[in-house]
Protein backbone atom coordinates (compact mmCIF):
# COMPACT_ATOMS: atom_id res chain seq x y z
CA UNK A 1 0.00 0.00 0.00
CA UNK A 2 1.45 3.23 -0.85
CA UNK A 3 1.59 6.46 1.98
CA UNK A 4 -0.91 8.85 1.06
CA UNK A 5 -0.24 12.70 2.06
CA UNK A 6 -3.19 14.42 4.07
CA UNK A 7 -3.12 17.95 3.64
CA UNK A 8 -6.00 20.54 4.80
CA UNK A 9 -6.15 24.76 4.58
CA UNK A 10 -7.65 24.30 8.18
CA UNK A 11 -4.24 23.69 9.41
CA UNK A 12 -1.24 25.43 9.01
CA UNK A 13 0.84 24.28 5.61
CA UNK A 14 3.75 22.48 6.10
CA UNK A 15 6.97 24.84 6.59
CA UNK A 16 9.38 22.30 5.83
CA UNK A 17 10.25 19.43 3.84
CA UNK A 18 6.97 17.31 5.43
CA UNK A 19 3.60 16.68 5.19
CA UNK A 20 0.41 17.94 7.45
CA UNK A 21 0.34 14.01 7.76
CA UNK A 22 0.72 10.47 6.21
CA UNK A 23 -2.32 7.54 6.20
CA UNK A 24 -1.06 4.12 5.85
CA UNK A 25 -1.41 0.58 6.27
CA UNK A 26 -4.74 2.02 8.36
CA UNK A 27 -2.93 4.50 10.50
CA UNK A 28 -2.73 8.20 10.41
CA UNK A 29 0.95 9.75 11.33
CA UNK A 30 0.72 13.90 12.14
CA UNK A 31 3.32 15.32 11.85
CA UNK A 32 4.27 17.66 14.67
CA UNK A 33 1.94 21.04 15.17
CA UNK A 34 3.24 24.46 16.36
CA UNK A 35 0.62 27.17 17.47
CA UNK A 36 0.44 28.72 13.93
CA UNK A 37 -2.75 30.13 13.00
CA UNK A 38 -3.91 28.29 10.30
CA UNK A 39 -5.06 31.84 8.07
CA UNK A 40 -2.23 33.56 8.77
CA UNK A 41 0.71 31.37 8.97
CA UNK A 42 1.45 32.99 12.63
CA UNK A 43 2.11 32.11 15.31
CA UNK A 44 -0.85 32.77 17.99
CA UNK A 45 -0.20 35.47 20.65
CA UNK A 46 -0.22 34.12 24.50
CA UNK A 47 0.56 32.06 26.87
CA UNK A 48 1.60 28.41 27.15
CA UNK A 49 -2.22 27.50 27.46
CA UNK A 50 -3.22 29.59 24.34
CA UNK A 51 -0.60 28.09 22.32
CA UNK A 52 -1.71 24.46 23.65
CA UNK A 53 -5.10 24.70 22.45
CA UNK A 54 -3.97 25.86 18.72
CA UNK A 55 -1.79 23.06 18.15
CA UNK A 56 -4.67 20.81 19.23
CA UNK A 57 -7.18 22.73 17.16
CA UNK A 58 -4.84 22.40 14.35
CA UNK A 59 -4.39 18.50 14.81
CA UNK A 60 -8.23 18.44 15.01
CA UNK A 61 -8.25 20.08 12.13
CA UNK A 62 -5.60 17.46 10.11
CA UNK A 63 -7.98 14.26 11.54
CA UNK A 64 -10.81 15.82 10.54
CA UNK A 65 -9.41 16.15 6.99
CA UNK A 66 -8.55 12.75 6.79
CA UNK A 67 -11.91 10.91 8.04
CA UNK A 68 -10.56 10.44 11.72
CA UNK A 69 -11.39 12.65 14.99
CA UNK A 70 -9.33 12.88 18.55
CA UNK A 71 -11.40 9.93 18.98
CA UNK A 72 -8.97 8.13 17.14
CA UNK A 73 -6.15 8.91 18.49
CA UNK A 74 -3.93 5.97 19.53
CA UNK A 75 -0.51 7.76 20.91
CA UNK A 76 0.95 11.58 21.25
CA UNK A 77 4.18 13.41 22.17
CA UNK A 78 3.71 16.09 23.63
CA UNK A 79 6.97 18.50 23.14
CA UNK A 80 7.65 21.38 25.97
CA UNK A 81 10.57 24.01 26.46
CA UNK A 82 9.67 24.16 30.19
CA UNK A 83 8.18 21.32 32.17
CA UNK A 84 6.86 23.73 34.21
CA UNK A 85 4.40 24.32 31.93
CA UNK A 86 3.32 20.52 32.55
CA UNK A 87 0.09 21.26 34.61
CA UNK A 88 -1.47 23.30 32.23
CA UNK A 89 -1.06 22.07 28.89
CA UNK A 90 -1.69 18.56 30.89
CA UNK A 91 -4.97 20.07 31.53
CA UNK A 92 -5.99 21.23 28.40
CA UNK A 93 -4.89 18.04 26.74
CA UNK A 94 -7.64 16.53 29.29
CA UNK A 95 -10.32 18.62 27.61
CA UNK A 96 -9.86 17.08 23.91
CA UNK A 97 -9.48 13.68 25.46
CA UNK A 98 -12.52 13.60 27.96
CA UNK A 99 -12.77 9.74 27.23
CA UNK A 100 -11.00 7.79 25.29
CA UNK A 101 -7.40 8.62 26.31
CA UNK A 102 -4.08 7.84 24.32
CA UNK A 103 -0.96 6.67 24.88
CA UNK A 104 1.47 10.03 25.13
CA UNK A 105 4.59 11.17 25.90
CA UNK A 106 5.84 14.45 27.25
CA UNK A 107 9.39 15.25 26.94
CA UNK A 108 11.18 18.54 27.54
CA UNK A 109 13.27 20.11 24.56
CA UNK A 110 15.81 23.03 24.61
CA UNK A 111 13.87 24.36 22.15
CA UNK A 112 11.19 24.93 19.10
CA UNK A 113 10.49 26.15 16.00
CA UNK A 114 9.69 30.09 15.67
CA UNK A 115 9.92 30.02 19.57
CA UNK A 116 7.00 28.00 20.12
CA UNK A 117 6.52 26.81 23.91
CA UNK A 118 4.70 23.40 23.26
CA UNK A 119 4.08 21.34 20.18
CA UNK A 120 2.45 18.25 19.71
CA UNK A 121 2.50 14.96 17.31
CA UNK A 122 0.32 12.27 17.17
CA UNK A 123 -0.76 8.54 15.82
CA UNK A 124 -4.64 7.68 14.82
CA UNK A 125 -6.77 5.19 13.41
CA UNK A 126 -7.19 5.99 9.61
Amino acid sequence: MKPEVITTDRAPKAVGAYAQAVRANGFLFLSGQIPLDPSSGEMVAGDVGVQARRVLDNLRAVLESAGSALERVVKSTIYLTDMKDFAVVNQIYAEYFPEAKPARATVAVAALPRGAAVEIDMIALA
